[in-house]
């Protein structure tokens, strides 16, 4: 069986995701700080753009507007991509205060 996170939450890849083009820093036990150029969330997690320095099974600790802190697992990697999932599904209120707080332009934002 191969290494990496053993998550409760089963993969979500079809999700509603959200464009965005922000950058975070998060914290990683043995990297300290990292700085995360996030390009697009869902409520079960998010992409990010860019090297990270982090393999598959690692975890961060994100901080989001309306969400505070929030735990994440590097679930897949791809070139300079990586997918992150939450640690636990973001309550859909909280992810739509958020998503408004990262993309404040309605035309960019997707229907619901």
């Amino acid at each position: 069986m191969a290494g990496g996170a053993q998550l409760s939450v089963p993969e979500l890849r079809r999700s509603s995701r959200h464009p965005v083009d922000g950058h975070f820093l998060a914290e990683h036990r043995r990297l300290g700080d990292i700085r995360l150029h996030v390009v697009n969330i869902s409520a079960h997690g998010f992409m990010t753009a860019g090297e990270t320095g982090l393999t598959r099974g690692e975890r961060v600790v994100i901080r989001l507007p309306h969400i505070g802190r929030i735990e994440a697992h590097l679930i897949w990697t791809l070139d300079s991509r990586t997918g992150f999932q939450f640690e636990r599904i973001i309550r859909i209120d909280d992810f739509m205060a958020m998503v408004e707080a990262l993309q404040p332009n309605q035309r960019l934002r997707r229907e619901r």
